[in-house]
């Protein structure tokens, strides 16, 4: 089906500064294009949660929306040391998050239970060594 809109944001690890600019980005698009509040404010809190894990716990990576008459995507891809548990990391307070994302107020393990209690549609695959890539659905 053809993409009505798509865009791709670069996020770059470590940036504590920039958390929370391509989700802030994506929210206006939707929004100007008269998203339902409801779920705009699903994804939002969705892509939120996976920018700040490709800051936190990845090597770089994109976030990418794609909106087709019938759905709206949400893809997060990370180069990054990936995610050895994945059981584990989808459990509420689990967190691998380095001492200074602790201490920014970030990293207390809500990320991926956030994403996947948000989106109709949740997809995780990780490869340690390789990096994750995160698919979501509304």
């Amino acid at each position: 089906m053809a993409s009505i809109l798509s865009n791709a944001y670069e996020v770059r690890a470590g940036e504590f500064q920039t958390a929370g600019d391509a989700s802030a980005s994506i929210k206006r698009k939707l929004k100007q294009i008269g998203v339902d509040s409801a779920v705009l404010r699903r994804i939002a809190v969705a892509s939120y949660e996976a920018e700040l894990n490709l800051i936190i716990h990845s090597h770089g990576g994109q976030l990418k929306l794609e909106m087709t008459p019938t759905s709206i995507i949400l893809v997060s891809e990370d180069v990054g040391p990936g995610i050895a548990d994945l059981d584990k990391a989808m459990q509420e307070g689990y967190s691998t998050a380095s001492e200074e994302a602790r201490d920014l107020g970030f990293g207390a393990g809500m990320g991926l239970p956030n994403m996947k209690r948000n989106a109709d549609d949740f997809s995780i695959e990780s490869e340690v060594g390789k990096g994750t890539r995160i698919q979501m659905s509304f």
